[in-house]
This record gives structure tokens, C-alpha cells and sequence, in this order.
């Protein structure tokens, strides 16, 4: 049998963006602007789904071509439009359970610009993600939703 291992982190990354809190919030609540930032701002997944609301299920598949697919399914714990959102995550490499997550993110109104605050929790299984990847990861995205608000 394979040794098992599970490490733990936190993280929290700050952005500010230049563009209200309702339009930072609507970005992570439609289908269709999610779909062109979290992942491939030039290609969205055509199979991307997100039912954003407490309960709904967001469901994301990609990964680099020939290589391995990666699978994000995740579920909305809460939500506080304009201001905060939280949800838990499962990241899968092809057939292989790779962590487990809890994030929020917080969004606060500075002047006519949002400071958003994510801050994530995971649990990093057998050595096949590590939360120094996942944090590199999540500002590519948040990059992306910044240039997405900047169109």
C-alpha cells in the first residue's frame, strides 16, 4: 500500500480592483463571466457550470493538453450579496482525490473600488498538491479576474 500523508495550510491574498463591489460580486455570481476568468480568459470551458447559490454546486474540468485533467466541484456554504462569499471545494487529479478546501471571500467597498480579501483552508493529500501550487494557482486566477473587470 501506497503511504498516505495529508499536510495543512492557510492562505490569504488581497487585491484591489478598480470597479465596485456589486460588479467584483457579479463576476463570481454569473455563469458566463465566471467561465471567461476562472481558468482561460481566451477559451471558457464549454462545460463549465456554476449554480450560484447556497447549496448550488459550481463544477470545472481543464488541465494542460494531453496532460492530466483536473477537476474543481465545488458547493456554496454562504452567500451575502455585494459582500462576502464562502464555499468548499474538492480538487481531482483525473481519478485521484488531491484536496479538500474551504475558502471565503470577502468583498469591501473602498471609495469606488473593491478590496477583495480570499483566504483559503486546505487539506493537501499524499504529496500530489501542495499549498504553495494552490496559492500560485489562485492569484493566476484572481489576475484574470482582474482583467476581466478591466475590460
Amino acid at each position: 500500500m501506497t503511504e498516505r500523508s495529508v499536510s495543512h495550510a492557510t492562505f490569504v491574498i488581497e487585491r484591489a480592483y478598480d470597479a465596485a463591489p456589486a460588479r467584483v460580486f457579479a463576476a463570481w455570481a454569473s455563469p458566463e463571466a465566471k467561465s471567461l476568468w476562472f481558468g482561460n480568459l481566451a477559451k471558457p470551458d464549454p462545460g463549465y457550470q456554476l449554480d450560484f447559490r447556497v447549496g448550488g454546486r459550481e463544477l470545472n474540468k481543464g488541465g494542460p493538453e494531453g496532460g492530466a485533467v483536473y477537476t474543481y466541484d465545488g458547493v456554496y456554504l454562504e452567500i451575502v450579496p455585494d459582500q462576502r462569499i464562502a464555499l468548499s471545494y474538492t480538487m481531482d487529479m483525473d481519478q485521484t482525490r488531491i484536496s479538500v478546501s474551504i475558502a471565503t471571500v470577502e468583498l469591501k467597498a473602498d471609495g469606488g473600488r473593491t478590496r477583495l480579501i480570499y483566504t483559503e483552508q486546505g487539506a493537501y493529500f499524499d504529496g500530489h498538491d501542495k499549498p504553495e501550487f494552490r496559492e500560485h494557482g489562485t492569484k493566476e486566477l484572481l489576475n484574470n479576474l482582474a482583467a476581466y473587470l478591466a475590460r
